[in-house]
């Protein structure tokens, strides 16, 4: 029987990308001549991509701005996290030791994320976990995204089906609701980038320490 298929969140789950998303929202914000935001207020702006975290810190730090304003916000900010996407993101504790054992188990793996799929594709290989995963599926790769069932279904497929199970493992009310919508169980970290304690949103399991992850899975689908 084939090993579960384990469909991981990136920023939040995987990756503390928080420092490096912090330096290009403030680069922007600066250079558009508002107040730079603190890392406490991250946790309520990072998760729902970039033109929502942009949207949101500029009604923050003085008035808002429109449609095609913000997008030009936007790609200010894709250009200065582009060049900076590495600077000081890294993976949780215990993300390294847990994949490459995980991995040894042959245990299949996917990143499934809304960070532009670019960006994804570029950010794992610069901290060495691209190794770990048989697809990396982020924002832009499909015509559809998280929490679109059909995104968790077409990672699964690349995998080589859902075998004796599929387990979405993320942060966030976004993973949640992927999960839910493709009838998967759902694993929420509760350290990650929502502004809602992960506890509070319903998920199957709440996982304190990455390295926990094993055992949940194997209580969630068995052995």
């Amino acid at each position: 029987m084939s090993s579960p298929a384990l469909i991981f969140d990136l920023d939040g789950t995987l990756v503390d990308t928080a420092p490096d998303l912090l330096g290009a929202l403030n680069a922007v914000l600066v250079a558009e001549g508002r107040t730079a935001v603190k890392p406490a207020d991250l946790r309520h702006l990072v998760g729902h991509g970039a033109r929502a975290m942009l949207d949101e810190a500029m009604k923050m730090t003085g008035a808002g701005v429109g449609s095609e304003e913000l997008q030009r916000l936007v790609d200010a900010f894709i250009i200065h996290y582009r060049a900076h996407l590495a600077d000081e993101s890294v993976p949780f504790p215990g993300v390294v030791e847990t994949l490459a054992a995980l991995k040894a188990e042959g245990t299949r793996m996917a990143v499934l994320t809304n960070k532009p799929h670019e960006l994804a594709v570029k950010l794992l290989p610069a901290l060495k976990l691209d190794g770990y995963f048989n697809s990396i599926c982020g924002a832009g790769r499909m015509s559809f995204n998280k929490p679109d069932s059909r995104i968790f279904h077409h990672v699964v497929e690349e995998l080589g089906g859902a075998g004796r199970g599929a387990v979405m493992i993320g942060d966030s009310i976004t993973d949640l609701q992927t999960g839910r919508a493709a009838g998967a169980p759902v694993i929420l970290l509760s350290y990650g980038y929502t502004p809602e304690p992960a506890a509070s949103l319903g998920a199957d399991a709440i996982a304190d320490d990455f390295r926990d992850i094993p055992a949940l899975v194997r209580r969630l689908i068995g052995n």
